[in-house]
């Protein structure tokens, strides 16, 4: 085919896809239909004036690609196109469930390391484990592969098979054959009383069946212990998923035909007010549900509604703030596009979304900007920038140096190296990591460096000196300033002594029981369940929270 005949056949598409697109649009943007009509055209002129005149050959699916991708970033951060190739991790996060080898990998440096394998699944049965070092795939180089191109690679059909070259952690490097297959994510990996009387429950997703397995567990609680007279739902770390699951989790506590959320957008037709349709498990138990800054979209349904019903205590950390409603419209060639159609309210009117966003997280809304709504009980809460715990718990404010530990993979590779070299944990229960002097010993060994705020705004000021040319002036200074700041990064780290004992301690447990062992380790050493534990067993405190 000619170079002219491809331009005329793609811009001839482009005009197709222009007009069925202006003929579906027209009703909702009668103002906006010259404009619409006009940069269409100018869009594809464009393309045909490259394609005719630039120097180099033109991939028509990057090309596209990257002006889809540039009117995606102009949106919110949650509005995305989904590729054919994507279509596999669009399922996941669904469904929960896809066609590949089951595994977590994240980027280092120029390599892709596996982070963890999901139990149970392929690669687990292949042999996988945390740490392993990914080389080559069916032969073709992994080194500086991003983790999306990788991800794509080992996505596929059922049954088929993908060889793989890894770097074990003791340096040895093997062959590793791999059978995919349909790979399912457990949304509620553990359950437990973790007293006699109180249960504990957590929750990692809502893809499909969160609420019935929500409910199993609630079902199996209370056949251990009939008299069970309090629950914890742990929803810290779950960035949400299906709304339809939301609602019905809502239901295990609260009576049918009760509204749970609504929403609202551009096209009325889809505005929907969701309540419940069957009846409770138990509308009296006393609940305290946990949030962080992590938990999001529909973990804000559930906690925001049940706190606007005065139904739970909402203990942790102010939650993201994720009050948008997305849809997933087709088009075409197995790609579809995940956008923004909607804001959800909880019962009470409020919608907690973020009103900005910087860097594609949401901006810390003061609570003088916002608006205050009522609870059933006529308590006090407020819209915009995610959901305000009952019982605010602190956090260590020394994210940098998590941050960094996180960045450089510090807690993990130092797990890598303690599994490597111990002997394997038989029962995790009881299991915790004591010595943090080898931690502080290895962290050293490893020049591990970070930075606190102070540091930041000394060379902030160092900079700015150097323009000057007064640096000179200030360096007798800047040297005991900077000493001092590495004495205080040094205390630093030993005031995040126990937080850092349980990160290292949940992730060696990971190693040999998953992530329902990386949970039940985190329960022995979690300050916020010693506070949820102790206000369930605090009835009056409780029922004063909630009137």
């Amino acid at each position: 085919m000619t170079i002219m005949k491809r331009i005329t056949k793609y811009t001839l598409g482009l005009i197709i896809t222009a007009t069925l697109l202006m003929a579906a649009g027209k009703a909702a943007n009668e103002g906006n239909y010259f404009e619409i009509t006009k940069n269409i055209e100018i869009f594809a002129n464009i393309y045909r004036e490259l394609n005719t005149y630039y120097v180099d050959e033109l991939d028509p699916g990057k090309v596209m690609r990257t002006g889809i991708d540039a009117i995606m970033n102009s949106m919110d951060p949650y509005t995305n196109y989904v590729s054919e190739a994507q279509i596999e991790g669009f399922r996941f996060i669904s469904e929960g469930k896809y066609n590949g080898i089951g595994v977590n990998f994240k980027k280092k440096g120029d390599f892709i390391v596996i982070i963890a394998p999901m139990q149970d699944s392929p690669a687990d049965k292949a042999g996988l484990k945390s740490g392993d070092v990914i080389l080559e795939v069916d032969g073709k180089t992994a080194v500086k592969r991003t983790e999306e191109e990788l991800n794509e690679i080992m996505q596929g059909f059922a049954g088929t098979e993908v060889i793989l070259k890894v770097k074990r952690p003791n340096g040895k490097e093997e062959i590793v054959k791999v059978t995919r297959g349909e790979v399912e994510s457990k949304n509620v990996p553990h359950f437990e009383l973790i007293t006699p009387e109180i249960g504990y429950v957590a929750l990692t997703t809502f893809t499909r069946g969160a609420s019935s397995n929500i409910a199993a567990a609630y079902n199996d609680l209370k056949k251990i212990n009939p008299a069970m007279k309090g629950m914890i739902l742990d929803l810290r770390g779950n960035g949400g998923g299906l709304l339809d699951e939301a609602v019905n989790i809502c239901n295990i506590f609260i009576p049918k035909g009760t509204e749970v959320v609504s929403t609202r957008g551009k096209v009325k037709d889809w505005d929907k007010t969701y309540r419940t349709t069957g009846n409770s498990f138990d509308e009296k138990i006393p609940l305290v549900i946990l949030i962080d800054r992590g938990s999001a979209s529909a973990s804000e349904i559930v906690s925001g509604t049940l706190q606007d019903l005065d139904r739970a205590v909402i203990m942790g950390q102010l939650s993201y703030g994720k009050g948008l409603v997305q849809n997933h419209r087709e088009t075409g060639y197995n790609s579809r596009i995940k956008l923004t159609t909607a804001k959800y309210y909880t019962p009470s009117g409020r919608c907690i979304q973020a009103i900005s966003y910087k860097n594609g997280e949401p901006v810390h809304i003061p609570d003088s900007l916002r608006q205050v709504f009522k609870t059933k009980n006529g308590r006090k809460v407020m819209d915009g920038g995610g959901v305000k715990p009952d019982v605010e718990i602190e956090v260590s404010d020394n994210l940098n140096l998590l941050k960094a530990l996180d960045a450089n993979f510090m807690v993990f590779d130092f797990a890598t190296k303690y599994t490597l070299n111990n002997p394997p944990i038989t029962n995790i229960e009881g299991f915790k990591f004591t010595d943090f002097d080898q931690f502080q010993q290895y962290c050293k060994d490893q020049k591990f460096s970070f930075s606190i705020k102070s540091e930041d705004l000394l060379n902030q000021m160092v900079a700015e000196a150097k323009k000057e040319k007064i640096d000179n002036l200030l360096q007798n200074n800047v040297a005991a300033l900077r000493a001092q700041i590495e004495l205080e990064k040094s205390k630093t780290l030993l005031a995040n002594k126990e937080r850092i004992l349980s990160w290292i301690s949940s992730e060696i447990a990971s190693r040999y029981f998953y992530e329902k062992g990386r949970i039940m380790v985190r329960l022995d050493n979690d300050a916020e369940i010693k506070s949820a534990v102790e206000l369930l067993n605090n009835p009056a405190r409780y029922q004063k929270i909630l009137k």
